[in-house]
């Protein structure tokens, strides 16, 4: 049977060091103020009775910041179990955190570009006034730890549920200069399609004009119709009666233009309810965007980067290990 809570007393501790994960300049131990744990409890519960002169958001703000640690450590869920004789410390000195995006990793930096590695699920930039996490808005808070002037710019994008690779600039010159000559600058862009059913011709170039809708859909039209021209280079690479997996080269970069070449040959990509898929066997969408070979805006030099088809992609196949 549990006692019952006691109030617990505010003990002299030996010093402690500031937490020791991801913390780049800790403050000083005079902006520290620590506690002991008398018995069993969740941190945030524990703080709202031990800390006086602080609202419960004041206090969420500290975790989130990371200026709460346990042991010595930076705790950041309102959850965190403590046990008797945890040493709990508040700093109230500036706390800077490395960077640590969410849905993403920084392959390559330079004066002039970003490449990165985009989850399936986190959008590339918001539109209108949307406050949502995105690629963008986290690369931009980035650069501007580095230098607070610094900018970053989109010079193509991913659908929010497609993976894979993406170019962003650093300088507004870079920008234009990928996107004036973008058919010239990018020498490879190709993607991995898990589509629906086995696809019979093995390889094959799809071409067509498309079109958007007042809804926002995509629509693909076989001759000239007012919209732009598509082509969609496409070769299986491995397939069953349920499934083809396919290598995708864009000779143009149309928006939604895969999916809609796809929906085109009668075998649209898992998890793509918009563009006729009744089927998602890895509950995302079935398009990672594998390979991006381009001319640096500024060095003129050649950059290829290339990624891991998703196992979740494989695993239909009976792959469970396969990473390549």
């Amino acid at each position: 049977m549990r006692k019952p809570p006691r109030k617990s007393e505010r003990k002299p501790l030996p010093k402690q060091r500031p937490p020791q994960s991801n913390k780049a300049d800790a403050p000083s131990q005079d902006k520290m103020t620590r506690f002991q744990v008398d018995q069993p409890s969740e941190l945030m519960k524990f703080l709202l009775g031990h800390v006086t002169g602080k609202s419960r958001n004041a206090i969420k703000g500290m975790l989130a910041r990371g200026q709460v640690s346990v042991n010595g450590k930076a705790a950041t869920r309102h959850d965190h179990p403590l046990q008797a004789g945890d040493m709990v410390a508040l700093y109230y000195g500036k706390i800077v955190v490395d960077f640590q995006p969410v849905g993403l990793q920084i392959l390559h930096e330079d004066e002039a570009i970003l490449v990165i590695h985009k989850e399936a699920g986190l959008l590339s930039i918001a539109g209108g006034e949307e406050k949502e996490l995105t690629a963008y808005r986290q690369l931009m808070e980035h650069v501007r730890r580095k230098n607070p002037g610094g900018r970053v710019f989109v010079v193509h994008r991913l659908d929010r549920d497609t993976s894979g690779l993406m170019l962003f600039a650093k300088t507004g010159e870079a920008k234009q200069a990928l996107q004036n000559a973008w058919q010239e600058a990018v020498l490879e862009r190709s993607y991995i399609a898990l589509v629906e059913r086995q696809v019979k011709k093995t390889e094959g170039t799809i071409v067509s004009w498309l079109k958007e809708t007042k809804t926002f859909k995509m629509y693909s039209s076989p001759s000239p119709n007012g919209g732009q021209e598509a082509i969609t280079h496409y070769k299986v690479l491995q397939s069953s009666n349920d499934y083809s997996l396919l290598e995708v080269h864009l000779e143009t970069g149309r928006k939604n233009q895969i999916r809609v070449h796809m929906q085109d040959i009668g075998h649209p990509i898992v998890g793509d309810k918009k563009y006729g898929s009744r089927l998602n066997p890895i509950g995302r969408l079935g398009l990672h965007a594998r390979v991006l070979e381009f001319i640096h805006p500024e060095t003129g030099e050649t950059m290829r980067f290339e990624t891991p088809i998703p196992v979740k992609f494989l695993r239909v196949f009976g792959q469970p290990d396969a990473r390549s």
